[in-house]
This record gives C-alpha cells, sequence and structure tokens, in this order.
C-alpha cells in the first residue's frame, strides 16, 4: 500500500517542473491528484497522461490561483471528481530577478498576488473541504526565504512571507487537525531555471560549490520530501520549514 493510498491532492501549477514531479510522486503513492496549470493545459494533460499510463488517477484543472473565482472553481472539481480533499500543495509560483532600480510595481504585485495571495486564497478555499479528521497543507517556499541572493528582493521576500503564512497557519488550524508545513528547495533543474538561464553557468557553479551534496536538485528530490510531508509519517509535524537543498547555506 502507498504511503498516500486512498487520499486526495491538489497540486497548483503542476504543468512542469517541481508541481508535475510531486503530482506524479503523490499518483505513485496512491493518491488522487488535482493537477492545477495557469495556462500549459498540454502540460498538465501530459502530467495526468502519464499518471494513467502507470495506474494512478488524475484530472488537470486550469485557474489562477490569485483569483478567488478560479481557486473555488478548482476546489469544486477536486470535489466533483474524487469526493474530498486531503493534501494541498501550494507550488505555484513566479520568480524574476533584478537589481532594486529596476524593480517594477507590476513585478511586484505579480508576485505577491501568485506567491502569497494565492497560497491564502486555496488554504483558504480547501478548509471547506477537508474531512473531519484533518489535512495537510504544504506551501513550497525557497532557500531563497533565508539566505537571499542579490537581484531577488521581491521573490525572496514573498518566500520570507510564505514562510511566516505557514507559521501562523500552523497555529490558527493546529486544532482542527491541519497541519502546515514549508518545503524549502534550492536550486533545482528545471523548465524555468534553464530559460532563466541559471543552469549550465556561473550562477549555478556558485551554488554548486556551498551545496554539501555537490550536485544540483532534481524536481523529484523535492517531491519524495513532498511525499513524506503529506504523508501519516508526518502526523506529528506541522510549522516546520524543511529545507530540500542538499545541505546549501
Amino acid at each position: 500500500m502507498g504511503k498516500l493510498q486512498n487520499k486526495v491532492a491538489v497540486v497548483t501549477g503542476a504543468s512542469k517542473g517541481i508541481g508535475a514531479a510531486i503530482a506524479k510522486a503523490f499518483a505513485a503513492e496512491g493518491a488522487s491528484v488535482v493537477v492545477n496549470y495557469a495556462s500549459s493545459r498540454d502540460g498538465a494533460d501530459k502530467v495526468v497522461s502519464e499518471i494513467a499510463a502507470n495506474g494512478g488517477k488524475a484530472l488537470a484543472v486550469g485557474g489562477d490561483v490569485a483569483k478567488a473565482a478560479d481557486v473555488k472553481a478548482l476546489f469544486d472539481a477536486a470535489k466533483q471528481a474524487f469526493g474530498k480533499i486531503d493534501v494541498l500543495v501550494n507550488n505555484a509560483g513566479v520568480y524574476a530577478f533584478a537589481p532594486l532600480e529596476d524593480v517594477t510595481e507590476e513585478q511586484f504585485h505579480r508576485h505577491f498576488n501568485i506567491n502569497v495571495l494565492g497560497p491564502i486564497l486555496t488554504t483558504r478555499e480547501a478548509l471547506k473541504h477537508f474531512p473531519a479528521e484533518g489535512g495537510s497543507v504544504i506551501n513550497v517556499s525557497s532557500v531563497a526565504a533565508f539566505n537571499p541572493v542579490a537581484t531577488a528582493s521581491v521573490y525572496s521576500a514573498t518566500k520570507g512571507a510564505l514562510d511566516t503564512l505557514t507559521q501562523v497557519l500552523s497555529v490558527e488550524l493546529g486544532r482542527r487537525n491541519i497541519r502546515v508545513n514549508s518545503l524549502s528547495p534550492g536550486l533545482i533543474e528545471t523548465e524555468g531555471t534553464h530559460v532563466l538561464g541559471t543552469i549550465g553557468g556561473d550562477f549555478e557553479k556558485q551554488i554548486v560549490d556551498r551545496t554539501p551534496l555537490n550536485r544540483v536538485g532534481q524536481p523529484d528530490d523535492i517531491a519524495q520530501a513532498a511525499v513524506f510531508l503529506a504523508s501519516d509519517a508526518a502526523r506529528w509535524v506541522s510549522g516546520e520549514r524543511l529545507a530540500a537543498a542538499g545541505g546549501y547555506r
């Protein structure tokens, strides 16, 4: 029996990268998974197809996590398809790096709307669907929240806010047996980090040089940590920040 047998999980931003890896890992452990996407329907459908090909259950549902109406529709679709929700993974996020002089209001608001408001809206909606025995919320943060790099002022600020939100909600929701934890990746090789140019250049070398396990992380490294936090093995873990960064400091 899988570690997440009979559980239902909603994973936001799951059409590619870390979110896709989490969705597939959850399904491999027996969960039914709602694969949320903002714009990449093809990517989400591919994730669902891979899960189905391996005997799992999954559904792709579009929606912008920064819009309350979209969030409600996402959870309504999850409830209709699978009857309940046990786990929420707040993975949807954006990142862009710029020196302070180049930070714009548009960049600020886009980051905070998706990276901070999004998890607030999705967690609020999840409360309506978690069973009486409780649930698990996993906020995908970043080591940039507590070990930031230059030009990441807005992104790091959103992840710092997300870590604080995690701690507050773990206290607020604990009496309802809802666990809330942060999962903080280091540098992970994804489509996004390739496009950004952080893989294959000097930045990657600098990170690897500071990483005791001496490599860049892969999406499945984060997915396996998420499986732990979602599972009953972590039933006594809440309000914590789990860094999955190969020892990067």
